[in-house]
């Protein structure tokens, strides 16, 4: 590892994380919290985590003061499902409603913060299976307890989930393949960012409504470069959630949103992207033919310039 990431590791890694809800609570000093679910079809899973997360919503003196399903136009009954559960659920077309939404998981985050107050917010998604309503204050205690920090990111263990079938580990297969080496060879002071891809993080909102949101699956990688640039290395930190268990998809699926992290990263990095479509085969009675996907590079600007408040 780089003598740089090595060190901000030992600095800024909580690997046993002990913050209780009571605690954070006297942390907050009159800050509002927000958790925010991107959900897409995800009607079999959402419930519950909204379910778990609740209870953190309703003591006298709630860690968690709005708890926000954002959904990306599902298709299923995640909306009634998340109502159900207790959540205010919001449709990407409910907030700035003049400006057409375009598909993605970023463009719903980006959204997120003009339909939200929180002063920090908390990013959890919407597929997770047995879900610890723990990642909560573990994602929180750095940003409400240690000053200067702006962007925690969870990790975790990832067991791959095969149909009936599940491996101990091997989740996060487009980070170990693609990102990590990317990091290594472009901005090595973020070697020791255990899952860049995480989609459990928590940030402020001054942080988030500052830059830019890559508005598909780029978001993540995206707003990890821009903290680190716009403030520093140190603005970082991580926390050890355990296991994270969560759908899987396929080589075919992990090939589109590694492009699309591709046309994230590259020009944060320095480097251009000729904007190439990703062709990637398929066998069809037994023959190979091209698939060709679009890279959808699009991007949000920072909130502030969108919001006058």
């Amino acid at each position: 590892m780089d003598r740089v990431a090595e060190d901000w590791f030992a600095r800024r890694t909580w690997q046993d994380p002990d913050w209780s809800a009571a605690d954070l609570v006297a942390a907050k000093a009159g800050r509002k919290v927000s958790v925010v679910l991107p959900a897409l079809d995800e009607e079999a899973t959402v419930g519950a985590i909204v379910e778990a997360v609740g209870p953190l919503t309703r003591h006298p003196s709630p860690l968690v003061d709005e708890l926000v399903v954002m959904d990306s136009g599902s298709t299923d009954r995640t909306v009634e499902v998340a109502r159900a559960a207790g959540a205010r659920v919001v449709l990407r077309t409910d907030v700035l409603p003049e400006l057409e939404p375009v598909p993605g998981k970023g463009e719903v985050l980006w959204r997120s913060l003009a339909a939200t107050s929180g002063d920090v917010l908390c990013f959890l998604d919407s597929d997770l299976v047995d879900f610890d309503p723990g990642f909560v204050p573990a994602l929180l205690g750095p940003l409400l307890a240690t000053p200067g920090i702006g962007l925690v990111k969870g990790f975790y263990r990832r067991p791959l989930r095969l149909e009936t079938t599940q491996a101990d580990t091997g989740g996060g297969r487009v980070t170990e393949l693609l990102v990590r080496p990317l990091l290594a060879a472009l901005r090595p002071e973020l070697g020791g960012v255990v899952q860049p891809l995480g989609g459990e993080y928590a940030a402020t909102r001054e942080l988030l409504e500052s830059v830019p949101f890559a508005a598909g699956y780029g978001v993540e990688v995206g707003l990890l470069l821009d903290t680190c640039s716009a403030l520093g290395l140190d603005a970082l930190a991580q926390v050890n959630l355990g296991v994270r268990k969560h759908r899987n998809r396929s080589l075919l699926q992990l090939g589109v949103m590694a492009r699309q992290i591709l046309a994230a990263a590259l020009p944060r990095c320095g480097v251009p992207d000729a904007g190439g479509m990703l062709t990637q085969f398929v066998q069809i009675d037994g023959e190979w033919l091209p698939s060709a996907t679009a890279v959808d590079a699009a991007e949000r600007p920072p909130m502030r310039q969108v919001l006058v408040r």
